[in-house]
């Protein structure tokens, strides 16, 4: 029932890898990546090389824990290496021995579930199951990556309205069978995409495919007990991305679309994993619980949190500062530096980015 969507079991594990061993397009891949100079001269030699250390350090994975500890490990050193400090609070709010729905603000392609797990695995919890839209798994070799690491598919591709819908319900299906039957914590993002602009707003249709499984007889209330969904507000000081970011946003504004390049999103990727964020904080925060009119009202309880407790920085603060004023003056703050070889529209997005967090406070608070 849920075959072509959910991870890879512990019995799939080595034939999967062995398939990724073998794969052309993903040594070609990091061959690319990791001996460029000899890819580029000798690119048959340098898939060879990748396959004989695809080899070695791939045939000790049994199961799915030994995949997971292992990317623990290069979490740790992406953590020394990319972030400044790294935190997190809020863990006395998760009941260990009940599965919950996690649903965060949404910066970063891979890092957001990344570092949400990590806070859990430091914490002797459950990692999760992580959502992943087929728009990020372009080719096969992609998603027994994805699905080898506890994610599962989310269908964004459908071509029709009744396929969609099909989709949405063997999503909600599958996320309250992992909760409830296999017992085991899941992550989602609270909207399709990254929040480019900072600002951090819930879908209310992923509520509604949420509730797509909840039968007549069950209130929401009921239904949302089961779930368990624990908001969880991320905060960057920095975005690797920004630039990339406030271009895309600029251009939208101008001409009314943006084409991505090929490998726009994994460059994405690569850079929100290794560029630099300063100081990252996860707040988990209390469930949603109780009774609501519908989808919209939950989306806004979810929001209402991740906003409440999102950590601002001295980053986010300038931001807010530097959009008031029609001229940008020098400054030894970071900030400022990110703004450099950008245009005026570029600059006001970029700014706008850090400082819609501060605006969505004081919003909140009146």
């Amino acid at each position: 029932m849920f075959d072509d969507i959910r991870p890879y079991r512990n019995d799939e594990v080595t034939a999967v890898i062995q398939k990724l061993i073998n794969e052309p397009a993903l040594q070609a891949s990091i061959a690319g990546i990791k001996l460029p100079l000899t890819y580029k001269i000798f690119p048959s030699l340098a898939k060879l090389i990748v396959k004989v250390y695809f080899k070695s350090r791939l045939r000790k994975f049994k199961c799915i824990d030994d995949i997971q500890k292992e990317v623990a490990k290069y979490l740790y050193h992406l953590i020394d290496t990319s972030c400044s400090h790294f935190s997190y609070n809020g863990i006395s709010k998760i009941d260990p021995n009940k599965p919950s729905l996690f649903i965060s603000n949404h910066r970063d392609i891979v890092m957001d579930v990344a570092l949400v797990n990590l806070a859990l695995y430091q914490s002797g919890i459950t990692t999760v199951e992580a959502a992943v839209g087929d728009n990020l798994l372009n080719q096969p070799w992609v998603s027994d990556l994805m699905r080898l690491n506890k994610s599962f598919i989310v269908k964004r591709s459908e071509k029709t309205k009744r396929a969609m819908l099909t989709a949405s319900k063997q999503l909600s299906s599958y996320i309250h069978y992992t909760l409830s039957e296999n017992q085991q914590n899941i992550w989602i993002a609270q909207r399709e995409g990254r929040a480019k602009d900072g600002i951090d707003k819930t879908n209310s249709a992923l509520i509604s495919m949420l509730l797509l499984n909840k039968g007549k007889e069950t209130s929401i209330s009921d239904y949302l007990t089961q779930l368990n969904i624990i908001p969880v507000a991320i905060s960057y000081e920095f975005d690797p991305c920004d630039q990339d970011k406030a271009k895309e946003l600029a251009a939208k504004e101008a001409t009314g679309e943006y084409q991505k390049s090929e490998n726009e999103d994994f460059d994405s990727i690569t850079r929100g994993l290794v560029g630099k964020k300063g100081h990252v904080h996860i707040e988990f925060c209390d469930p949603i619980l109780g009774d609501f009119e519908d989808s919209k009202a939950i989306a806004q309880a979810i929001d209402e949190k991740i906003i409440a407790n999102y950590k601002l920085y001295d980053s986010n603060q300038k931001a807010y500062e530097l959009l008031k004023n029609t001229e940008i003056e020098p400054s030894d703050n970071p900030l400022y530096n990110r703004l450099q070889q950008l245009t005026n529209e570029q600059k006001k997005w970029l700014l706008t980015m850090y400082a819609n967090p501060v605006l969505a406070k004081e919003t909140l608070n009146t």
